[in-house]
């Protein structure tokens, strides 16, 4: 029995660690999620296998309870919320992590203490955990728009911080010091200070580095977990939490590298705190800004030879991306070439124009990456620009007092016309304007993103 179990754990980190290569491709990301979900399911029976005792019944009762909620929830949730479900199960994993660390801990205090080894595995996953369990809830709620999603900073935050800092570290010594026999309420204390830094840790990020930031919490979260397996010596919880904790880790890096921010830069910045009333650097006034109708933009597409439409969170929020590929379908029965240019940060998630274009059945070959789409822009008619903001505001090139200076964007005011579909002249996630809609071939066409569209292809059928 024993060397049946360790192979259904090797099948099933095989399973993880292919499915994690399937998700770099999109025509191979739902096969490799698939492939991942049997690995789930082979590890959960293995771990039920193994557990001796009366403690399979609670592994039972945490599968068949966890199992409906998950399923429901993904079922009933909109695309548009995905990044929230994102944070709220990212958080569960880090919860789960500190609740078994702390679990540990009472089974040490009952006993003589433990090993260094297992003390600082607990500690950590509990510090970790907790960290993650409470970050990730403070990104829900900003995702979720029931708290802002402006930085929330004071006078005296980075000291505060770095005090509750210091006292974690504190803790942490003593507990390992002890090998883990510290009173009990030290331990508490422990805890809270963690999950007061997690909560602190995010508080004075904005929205508009949502994407880094959820990447950087599932990172925590893999990292806890796999800490967690050298605390109850499960070679399969190491190496899935490793797996997480890279992939994580290796995801905020590019997020990083696609904003041109270091992550100090994200974490310390608090970008997004303001500037949205106030006109951008090298732009002449509202004044400047041109209104276009449906008809107007409908014949601007349909007389196209080629169009690329760049979604935003826009598009996400009007759910629109089924209007979109009806619109492109539409032209593309008139002999119109259509692409879609995908910024890496786009959105609340890293891949989240993709997940919603794909929902669409958009086909893969005509979704591009930035540094594909980019070249593509001087040779396109008509760039269609569907509730993105930040990432096509020229400003990133030449504007050095921008807070967004530097930052790679999509090329969009190369094109020969720009069309931006917005509900008003509201500013994104960064909270600045964007010089992009008073360029001499941008138009604006005001409305729900959904409804704009649904009106462009109505007008383009009728031509």
């Amino acid at each position: 029995m024993t060397v049946a179990l360790s192979l259904a754990n090797l099948v099933a980190v095989a399973l993880f660690i292919y499915g994690l290569h399937q998700l770099n491709s999109p025509p191979t990301a739902r096969a490799g999620n698939q492939l991942a979900m049997v690995g789930m399911a082979i590890a959960l029976v293995s771990s039920l296998l193994q557990t001796q005792g009366v403690g399979w019944w609670a592994i039972l009762v945490g599968v068949i309870l966890g199992g409906t909620i998950g399923i429901v929830a993904a079922l009933r949730v909109k695309m548009t919320a995905m990044p929230q479900m994102v944070a709220l199960y990212n958080g569960a994993g880090g919860a789960a992590a500190a609740a078994i660390s702390t679990l540990e801990f009472f089974v040490l205090a009952s006993g003589n203490g433990e090993n260094a080894v297992v003390s600082v595995s607990l500690v950590l996953s509990a510090i970790i955990g907790c960290l993650s369990f409470a970050g990730s809830i403070i990104a829900f709620l900003k995702l979720q728009e029931l708290m802002t999603g402006r930085p929330i900073t004071y006078p005296g935050q980075q000291i505060v911080n770095g005090l509750i800092l210091l006292t974690i570290l504190g803790l942490a010594g003593w507990f390992v010091v002890t090998l883990g026999t510290m009173p009990v309420l030290a331990f508490v204390g422990l805890l809270i200070c963690a999950l007061l830094l997690g909560v602190l840790f995010v508080l004075p990020i904005g929205g508009a580095d949502m994407p880094v930031v959820i990447s950087l919490l599932n990172s925590f979260t893999g990292l806890a977990v796999a800490v967690t397996g050298f605390e109850i010596n499960s070679t399969l919880l190491i190496i899935c939490g490793a797996l997480v904790g890279a992939s994580g880790t290796l995801l905020t890096v590019m997020m990083g590298k696609a904003m041109n921010r270091p992550l100090t830069n994200v974490l310390f910045g608090a970008f997004g705190s303001g500037g949205g009333s106030e006109p951008a650097a090298g732009s002449g006034g509202p004044q400047q800004i041109r209104s276009a109708g449906a008809d107007d933009v409908a014949i601007m597409l349909a007389y196209a030879s080629k169009v690329i439409f760049v979604p935003g969170y826009g598009m996400a929020v009007a759910q629109a991306q089924h209007s979109v590929k009806a619109l492109a379908d539409q032209l593309e029965k008139r002999g119109v070439q259509v692409l879609y240019a995908i910024h890496p940060v786009a959105g609340r998630m890293p891949g989240h124009m993709n997940v919603l274009l794909a929902e669409s059945n958009v086909p893969y070959e005509q979704l591009l990456d930035m540094e594909d789409a980019n070249p593509e822009f001087s040779t396109t008619d008509v760039a269609l620009v569907i509730g993105a903001n930040d990432v096509t505001n020229p400003a990133a090139r030449s504007v050095k007092s921008s807070p967004i200076y530097g930052m790679p964007i999509l090329d969009v005011d190369k094109a020969a016309n720009v069309i931006v579909l917005k509900r008003s002249m509201r500013s994104g996630f960064a909270g600045i304007d964007n010089p992009l809609y008073e360029m001499p071939n941008t138009s604006m066409l005001f409305g729900d993103a959904k409804a704009s569209v649904d009106a462009l292809t109505s007008a383009v059928k009728a031509l």
